[in-house]
């Protein structure tokens, strides 16, 4: 089982996850910050079943920061 660093994010219209360290594109959606765990976890589960280690960039994300900047 390896483990995935999941960025979620709040919007006035629901919630939206996606994961880091992958090729292409995921991402789930939801109402509440469960469901979108939940919808993105699946979509993480059909990517790796599709593409297999190609999935994964190769180089392991080792710590995730989120900063906000004014510009």
């Amino acid at each position: 089982m390896k483990r995935i660093k999941i960025i979620v994010e709040k919007h006035s219209e629901g919630y939206v996850a996606y994961p880091l360290g992958f090729k292409g594109v995921v991402v789930g959606e939801g109402n509440t910050y469960e469901e979108a765990l939940a919808d993105v976890k699946s979509a993480i589960k059909f990517h790796i079943e599709t593409f297999g280690n190609e999935a994964f960039d190769k180089e392991e994300i080792i710590e995730t920061f989120i900063a906000e900047v004014a510009v």
